[in-house]
């Protein structure tokens, strides 16, 4: 039997809430004030590695969450 080991590239606000216990509102502002600090539209999507960058959290322990 194979297990995947293919990882998450993008962070949605259900994992932020997953994460951070907040409320769904505050989780998709953050997701969207990530996007505009990362200077991408609205259809990009905002990566785990920018989530971890921006909030300063090593990408293992968030990756236990997704």
């Amino acid at each position: 039997m194979k297990i995947n080991t293919m990882k998450r590239m993008y962070i949605y606000p259900k994992d932020v809430e997953r994460i951070t216990g907040k409320r769904s509102s505050y989780c998709r502002n953050l997701i969207q004030l990530i996007r505009a600090i990362y200077g991408k539209k609205k259809h990009q999507g905002v990566t785990v590695a920018e989530y971890c960058d921006y909030m300063s959290v090593p990408r293992e322990e968030v990756e236990l969450y997704l």
